[in-house]
C-alpha cells in the first residue's frame, strides 16, 4: 500500500479501501485552477494526491468554474497534465449543468462565450438541436454590431446562416464561457432581452409600460438568460488574478441598467457557489461511490470536502449548501490560487498551503491515517 505522503514527511499509514475493506462514506470535491493547476502547470502535490486516493478507491470529482471545451477534451488534457486517468463522470465544469435544461434542447438557443464556436459544438453534444452564436448575427449583416468588423473574416470562418420563421425567435442565452468580444455579444443579449419574443431586430411594445407587471421588462416572451460562472476572478498565469465570467456578468447588468433605468434584470446563475451546482456534484459523487463499490452496500455520504482557492465561489457554496440528502460539505481553503492571505470573505473549516495539507487534513479527520 503507498504512503501518504503528497510531498511531505508522514509518519503514519492511510487505511487502505481494498475490495473488502471498508467503504469510505466520505469523498472529495476539487476545485482546478489554483488547486491542481495554475494556468497549463500542475502545482505540488497535485499528481500523488488524486493517485493516493485511486489507489485507496476514495471517490472525488473535480468541480470547476471554467468551461469553453467539451468535458471529454477537457479531461483528457486534465488526465495528461495531472498523469493521473480521470473519467468525464468524475469532471463536471460550468456549464455542465446545461445538459439538464431537457425542455430547450428542440428550441433555438444562443450560446455565448469560448474561443470560436468550440462551445456551440459542446451545446450541440448536450443535445441542443439549433444553437446560435453572437458570430452568426454579425456575419449576417445589417450592421448589428459595427465596432468587430477586424474579427469579420474571422467569424465568417465558423458563423452559419441564422434559423428562418419561427425558428429565428430565441428562447434562451447560456453564456457558456468567458466572453472575447464583450461588445458584439453585449448587444447581442440586450437586443434579444428587448425584443418582442426573441426575434432579433425587433422591439416589445410592453417595455417600459407602467400598466404592466414589472414595467413589461422582459415579458413578451424575451429568452430567459443563463450565466454558468458567476466568478469575478480566476487565477491565470499573470501575478495579478484576471476578470472572469463575473467580470462580463457586471457589464452586462449595468448596460441594462442604464439603457433600462431600472436595476433589476431576470437572469438565472449557476456554477459556484450556487446551490444547483452542488446539488449536480452531489449526485455525480453518489454514483461515482456507488461504482467504486458495485455489488457492495455503501451506505450514505456523510461528507464531502471542497477543497478551493477562491473564497467567494469554493468556500461561500461548500458553506452555504444544504444538502437534500444529510451529507455535509466542509470547506478548506488553499494558498495556492486566488487566495493568498488575510481574512477571508467566507470562512473555511481550515487553512492550508496547497491541496497535499488539504487532504492530509481530512484524512486525519476521517480517522483513515
Amino acid at each position: 500500500m503507498p504512503n501518504c505522503t503528497f510531498g511531505v514527511p508522514q509518519r503514519r499509514h492511510l487505511q487502505q479501501s481494498a475490495p473488502n475493506g471498508p467503504v469510505p462514506d466520505f469523498a472529495f470535491a476539487f476545485d482546478i485552477d489554483g488547486v491542481l493547476l495554475r494556468s497549463s502547470s500542475p502545482l505540488p502535490h497535485a499528481h500523488t494526491t488524486l493517485s493516493h486516493l485511486q489507489q485507496n478507491r476514495i471517490p472525488f470529482i473535480l468541480l470547476t468554474n471554467g468551461g469553453g471545451t467539451s468535458e471529454e477534451k477537457r479531461v483528457e488534457y486534465l488526465s495528461s497534465k495531472l498523469e493521473v486517468p480521470l473519467h468525464t463522470d468524475l469532471f463536471i465544469q460550468s456549464h455542465t449543468l446545461f445538459v439538464e435544461k431537457e425542455k430547450l434542447k428542440k428550441e433555438t438557443v444562443l450560446v455565448v462565450g469560448g474561443d470560436g464556436d468550440n462551445c456551440r459544438k459542446i451545446a450541440e453534444g448536450y443535445g441542443y438541436k439549433r444553437v446560435v452564436v453572437p458570430a452568426d448575427y454579425l456575419v449576417a449583416g445589417k450592421g448589428v454590431w459595427p465596432f468587430s468588423r477586424a474579427l469579420e473574416e474571422h467569424y465568417k470562418s465558423f458563423a452559419r446562416p441564422l434559423p428562418q420563421g419561427e425558428d429565428a425567435a430565441v428562447k434562451a442565452i447560456f453564456v457558456f464561457n468567458d466572453s472575447r468580444d464583450w461588445g458584439l455579444d453585449a448587444t447581442v443579449i440586450l437586443d434579444l432581452l428587448l425584443s418582442e419574443g426573441g426575434k432579433m431586430g425587433t422591439l416589445s411594445p410592453r417595455n417600459g409600460d407602467p400598466s404592466l407587471p414589472d414595467n413589461g421588462w422582459q415579458q413578451d416572451g424575451q429568452p430567459r438568460l443563463w450565466f454558468s460562472n458567476p466568478d469575478l476572478w480566476w487565477a491565470s498565469e499573470y501575478p495579478l488574478p484576471r476578470l472572469g465570467q463575473g467580470g462580463f456578468r457586471a457589464a452586462v447588468k449595468g448596460v441594462w441598467t442604464a439603457a433600462t433605468g431600472r436595476h433589476g434584470l431576470g437572469m438565472n446563475i449557476v456554477g459556484k457557489p450556487h446551490r444547483e451546482t452542488y446539488a449536480f456534484a452531489e449526485r455525480r459523487l453518489g454514483r461515482h461511490r456507488e461504482s467504486l463499490f458495485e455489488g457492495r452496500e455503501v451506505g450514505g455520504l456523510k461528507r464531502v470536502y471542497m477543497i478551493g482557492d477562491n473564497p467567494e465561489s469554493d468556500i461561500r457554496g461548500a458553506n452555504s449548501f444544504k444538502s437534500p440528502r444529510g451529507t455535509e460539505w466542509t470547506s478548506i481553503l488553499v494558498r495556492t490560487g486566488v487566495y493568498r492571505g488575510g481574512e477571508p470573505a467566507h470562512q473555511p473549516a481550515v487553512v492550508v498551503d496547497d491541496v497535499g495539507a488539504a487532504v492530509r487534513w481530512a484524512l486525519e479527520k476521517e480517522g483513515w491515517a
